[in-house]
């Protein structure tokens, strides 16, 4: 899942190294037919994952999960980002494509994994909301975004208040290890995106994808085959068809999708998803594995989502003195 994507920067790497701040706020006017309907698709297919990832961890190691989705993934798009020639600038950057690589993909799959072995899909995906609050302290660290104002600032309190809700009411202490499990999902989620968008903004997008997932099945080949459950035919047909559909569906299909969103309407637009797809995951938790809605959920899920939006927002600019 590539989200938020924040500040575009220079490249320092790559070929070309054109600022393209433009492709950040430039093409805020209505969304059009296309792009709602791109956008109601990757809610779904980015909402989805928390509920398939939950039936495969309970018969199958992370590490086999994360192998299994990220080789059908890299399968289907390497040929694609091939035939549009989309392979060849990914090379130079390889320094780069290998961080983005771990950030955004092994890091986070994995992580998730472990954290749905003993937590909710629908916690887990509400935890994973956080990301812009963790995004938003990254890119004024690194002097990419906005000055943190009284707004922005705000904002993060709210959102760690509602964090802290989640965690303190429907956390028990034997799952604080899972916490921070999905802790270490939410900060590769929120660093990946500015890999993405700063030395990788140059490189096009199903390319880099195609070979983050392919690098990705490579390095997790020996650990899946070391966890890979004995006998196979014991793995019940459920939990294979959930691997099909994390890779085909929630990785190949949700990464085309989300780069046609991002040159519909722009990355500034695309990030409002990253506010969707976690509701589409506890709705699918409920209705389909019975998961139950928790006063946490009921608390904490709207201050997330209150603080993330104010923490994101751009700041106003500050009035001159004597204006």
């Amino acid at each position: 899942m590539i989200s938020l994507p924040l500040q575009i920067a220079r490249c320092g790497v790559c070929p070309t190294g054109r600022n393209h701040g433009d492709r950040l706020y430039g093409r805020l006017d209505a969304v059009s037919r296309r792009g709602w309907s791109l956008f109601l698709t990757l809610s779904v297919l980015w909402g989805i994952p928390y509920l398939f990832l939950k039936i495969a961890v309970g018969s199958l190691a992370p590490p086999m999960v994360v192998f299994g989705r990220c080789a059908l993934a890299a399968v289907l798009l390497l040929p694609l980002a091939a035939a549009r020639g989309e392979l060849r600038p990914v090379l130079p950057c390889w320094p780069w494509v290998l961080a983005f690589s771990l950030a955004e993909i092994a890091v986070p799959f994995a992580m998730l994994g472990y954290a749905e072995q003993r937590l909710s899909s629908s916690l887990t995906a509400l935890l994973i909301a956080a990301v812009p609050l963790v995004g938003a302290v990254l890119t004024r660290a690194l002097n990419l975004g906005d000055r943190i104002d009284r707004r922005r600032l705000g904002g993060l309190l709210v959102g760690i208040v509602g964090v802290a809700a989640l965690v303190g009411i429907d956390v028990h202490g034997g799952d604080l290890v899972s916490v921070a499990a999905a802790g270490l999902a939410v900060l590769g989620y929120a660093a990946g995106p500015l890999l993405a968008s700063t030395v990788l903004s140059e490189l096009p997008g199903v390319g880099l994808a195609a070979v983050a997932l392919g690098l990705n099945a490579l390095w997790y080949a020996p650990f899946a085959w070391f966890t890979r459950p004995t006998p196979v035919d014991a793995v019940p047909v459920k939990a294979w068809v959930a691997v099909a559909v994390l890779g085909v569906i929630c990785s190949a299909l949700a990464f085309i999708v989300f780069f046609a969103l991002v040159a519909e309407v722009g990355p500034a637009r695309t990030t409002v998803i990253t506010y969707v797809n976690p509701a589409v995951a506890v709705l699918l938790g409920v209705a389909v594995l019975g998961e139950s809605v928790t006063l946490g959920i009921v608390v904490g899920f709207p201050l997330v989502l209150l603080g993330s939006w104010l923490a994101t927002r751009r700041s106003v600019p500050a009035e001159p003195v004597g204006a």
